[in-house]
């Protein structure tokens, strides 16, 4: 019996096994999906980085290599 799973865009059940575009159901769901990671509807837990805190930690990598 083979595998279904929800995709995680439109909720449709679709094989998990020779399914090219798992978890997602298409191409469509694959790229709905990547275009809300490109406009930051989704985020991964951290603390915020000061740009300039950043800037500073790479020119001191820079000077002790």
């Amino acid at each position: 019996m083979p595998r279904l799973v929800k995709c995680p865009v439109c909720k449709t059940e679709v094989s998990w096994e020779g399914n090219p575009h798992r978890p997602f159901c298409s191409e469509r769901c694959r790229l709905i999906d990547l275009g809300a990671w490109t406009e930051g509807r989704y985020r991964i837990p951290g603390e915020k980085i000061n740009p300039e805190s950043k800037e500073e930690d790479d020119e001191q990598e820079e000077e002790s290599s």
